[in-house]
């Protein structure tokens, strides 16, 4: 499951880098949710599972050298991944967590958290804004979807289906549905 919700992290971020803010462009829509299929094949390809720590939470005030809160931080990831479940949020903000507080990381720490926020941010505008598609736009991306189908292959349509039912990408409901019924067909 860990890996899992490090790839819903990493496709919110792609979605962010892919997507205009625009509600109306379908097409670039489509074009992200391709992404996605390729970003997560070669995300799990290249991922060694040996060197994936279980990370332990540190207690502490606030990052060391920002004026930022554990605290403020996972509320931050609660409110723009609200459709993630707690316990994959409980993952992403341990994950963030521990790589913040690796002394490795001391001097860009504030710019990961900078980083992270904005992104995070970024995500939430983007599933708002695609929540608010009319019906008809939403159509519109599930037959740009079906038709895009045939240059997927069936590995990386098999995996954009399942981070679709597992809730993982930051679409919402209505259209993960019309995606999933567009690669059933």
């Amino acid at each position: 499951m860990r890996a899992a919700v490090r790839q819903a992290v990493l496709l919110g971020l792609v979605l962010v880098a892919s997507l205009p803010l625009r509600a109306q462009a379908a097409e670039p829509v489509l074009m992200f949710l391709l992404g996605v299929a390729r970003e997560m094949v070669i995300s799990h390809a290249t991922r060694d599972p040996s060197k994936d720590p279980t990370p332990a939470i540190a207690a502490v005030e606030v990052y060391p050298g920002t004026t930022v809160a554990p605290a403020q931080l996972r509320r931050l990831i609660d409110e723009c991944f609200s459709y993630l479940s707690e316990a994959q949020r409980r993952e992403i903000f341990a994950a963030l967590h521990a790589g913040i507080l690796d002394p490795r990381n001391a001097a860009i720490r504030a710019s990961m958290i900078e980083y992270f926020a904005e992104r995070a941010l970024a995500v939430r505008t983007v599933r708002e804004r695609l929540g608010q598609l009319s019906a008809q736009e939403k159509e519109r991306v599930a037959a740009e979807f079906r038709a895009a189908l045939a240059s997927m292959s069936p590995e990386d349509q098999d995996r954009f289906g399942d981070a679709l039912r597992q809730g993982l990408l930051p679409v919402p409901d209505d259209l993960g549905q019309m995606l999933l019924a567009a690669l059933e067909r």
